[in-house]
Order: C-alpha cells, then sequence, then structure tokens
C-alpha cells in the first residue's frame, strides 16, 4: 500500500513542479485551451507557490501531483467567496492508479472542509474541455455560472458544499 504525504510548497520546489505541470498540461494545450498553468514558466510556478496555498502531494520524495487553492482574501479570488481549486496537475507517467481523485479529496476535506472550515469549494474549467466538466460534476461539483474571461475559452465556475445540507457554515 502506497504512503503519500502532503505538503505545502516552496520555492525550491517550482522547478519540479513546472516540470510535472509542463507535462501533466500537455493535452490542455493541444486543445488550444489558454489555462495559466498549461503554458506556465518558473517565474509563474514561483508566485503561485508565494501568493496562494500551493500544495504538493508526495509518494517516496516524487511529487505526483500539485493542487494549488486561492483564498478569498487573496490576490485572485475565485467568485463565491469560498476557497478556489486551481492549478491541479497529476504526474502523467503515473498511469490511472487515482492519484488525482485522491488529491483533490484530501485538499477538499483535510485542507478547505476540516483546516480552513469553510463549507464550500470552488472551482472554474473550460467548457470547452471534452471531459472536465464530467469529471467535476461526477465528483459532486456544481455549474453555477458560464464567464468569457478573454482568454479564448469560456469558463464555467463550480461549487461543491464539503458540509451536509442542514448543518450550518461553519
Amino acid at each position: 500500500m502506497s504512503h503519500y504525504t502532503y505538503r505545502l510548497a516552496v520555492t525550491d520546489d517550482a522547478p519540479a513542479l513546472l516540470d510535472l505541470t509542463r507535462r501533466a498540461y500537455r493535452p490542455i494545450r493541444e486543445l488550444g485551451i489558454n489555462f495559466a498553468a498549461a503554458n506556465a514558466d518558473l517565474a509563474l510556478v514561483e508566485y503561485n507557490i508565494r501568493h496562494h496555498m500551493c500544495f504538493i502531494m508526495e509518494e517516496d520524495g516524487k511529487p505526483l501531483s500539485t493542487l494549488t487553492l486561492r483564498m478569498p482574501w487573496g490576490p485572485q479570488p475565485g467568485p463565491f467567496g469560498v476557497p478556489h481549486i486551481w492549478w491541479f496537475a497529476v504526474d502523467p507517467d503515473i498511469g490511472r492508479k487515482g492519484i488525482g481523485t485522491t488529491m483533490l479529496a484530501w485538499c477538499e476535506e483535510t485542507m478547505v472542509r476540516d483546516t480552513l472550515k469553510s463549507p464550500a469549494v470552488s472551482l472554474g474549467t473550460a467548457k470547452e474541455h471534452p471531459w472536465l466538466g464530467d469529471m467535476y460534476v461526477r465528483r459532486g461539483y456544481v455549474p453555477i455560472m458560464e464567464k468569457d474571461l478573454g482568454k479564448g475559452h469560456t469558463t464555467v465556475f463550480y461549487k461543491k458544499r464539503l458540509i451536509p445540507e442542514g448543518e450550518p457554515d461553519r
């Protein structure tokens, strides 16, 4: 059984995260979708680490996945006043082993719900992407609004409630 560790990234992690991100987002670039992470450079990765909560999921010191939370009070808040998932990547060389599902669940439950005490989380993805929207809906995300952010695609913003209905927000 694998043992994963999770931690906040530091700027020394930037080269490894840039490599993982560039490889993971190659299909996005091939689709012509202009996500910031798809065309990241070292300076943008370092900015992401310094200004947001950028997490790394590792196994034996090797980065398997990265996911960033943008905070409502930070420089790039999401649209709903809750933590916003951004820049989510899984090492494409791993294959389909549930790493992305595990990383997303850890972030939603351990970080957003249990640590930050937020009742919900949001994310956005390109309407034009052939499968990401459906994947997020299967994971309990609800599409709330669409917006053209001037990046060549329509962004669909999703929200997921992390505490049971009827339970008061924390």
